[in-house]
């Protein structure tokens, strides 16, 4: 992979000061000074804090969405597209560890039609999985668990998953994969 863009570094540092002091409490003074740049240069690269935060976002977002078109395209049993999903999650959240960490909370200040993209997304997302949950419990590939919660417990784990792997970032990526759908795929008895 060939170095970083000064436009990437500079929502790279961002998205770390989003994830350790917030969005809202975060200037583009602050973040000028973590880059060692003055607060006018950040503006030749990019044009506000809104800016950084969509971009993030929508970058993660749009790997979530890919992820599941190609989930929901391959030949596999609700079962395994469920794991793949999670194995999804799971390689977002290490290739991103910071931008994932505002999907939480961050999202929120998120405005215009970019803020209505998002949400649209996510929902879709959500209803996608919901459906392959749904599918793969009628099938028996899953137990025979209340589909909204199993629903609400995979996606909170994996959404905040991101704040466990901060703190452990050298485990193995596959072992971390192979945990996860463990513990979150209520598999049929």
């Amino acid at each position: 992979m060939g170095e970083l863009t000064r436009k990437e570094q500079i929502k790279a540092k961002a998205a770390h000061m989003f994830r350790k002091k917030g969005y809202v409490a975060t200037s583009m003074r602050d973040i000028a000074a973590e880059m060692n740049m003055e607060a006018s240069s950040l503006y030749n690269h990019i044009s506000g804090k809104q800016q950084i935060l969509e971009e993030l976002l929508m970058m993660v977002a749009q790997a979530f969405t890919q992820g599941m078109a190609v989930v929901k395209s391959a030949k596999l049993t609700n079962s395994e597209r469920l794991e793949r999903l999670v194995k999804l999650h799971v390689d977002i959240t290490v290739d991103h560890t910071d931008a994932v960490s505002m999907l939480t909370n961050e999202w929120v200040h998120l405005e215009g039609y970019v803020a209505e993209e998002f949400k649209a997304l996510k929902v879709k997302y959500e209803k996608d999985m919901k459906k392959i949950v749904n599918t793969a419990i009628k099938e028996g590939q899953l137990a025979d668990v209340n589909t909204d919660l199993a629903l609400f417990s995979m996606l909170s784990t994996l959404r905040w998953l991101y704040s466990w792997y901060s703190k452990n970032p050298t485990v193995n990526r596959i072992e971390l994969e192979q945990e996860m759908v463990r513990l979150l795929i209520p598999k049929a008895s």
